[in-house]
């Protein structure tokens, strides 16, 4: 290994997983649902949250749709 390395000739490039980051959010969710997939996350051995968001992409890859209609008042 170098004792020093020369950066100044170095070039900047884009991050090619720029577009593929995850963006922080804030959602209320149902002590029960949170208490469902940390036990899931834990059968897998994935964090909860990671164990949500790929549950999440698959509904989007899927074009999964929920059926709300229970919510409509008559």
């Amino acid at each position: 290994m170098k004792a020093e390395y020369d950066f100044s000739k170095m070039t900047a490039r884009p991050n090619p997983y720029a577009a593929k980051l995850k963006k922080s959010v804030t959602m209320r969710l149902g002590e029960d649902v949170i208490d469902y997939f940390k036990q899931m996350a834990e059968e897998a051995g994935v964090p909860y949250q990671s164990l949500i968001n790929l549950y999440l992409r698959d509904c989007v890859a899927q074009h999964r749709k929920i059926d709300i209609s229970w919510l409509s008042k008559p």
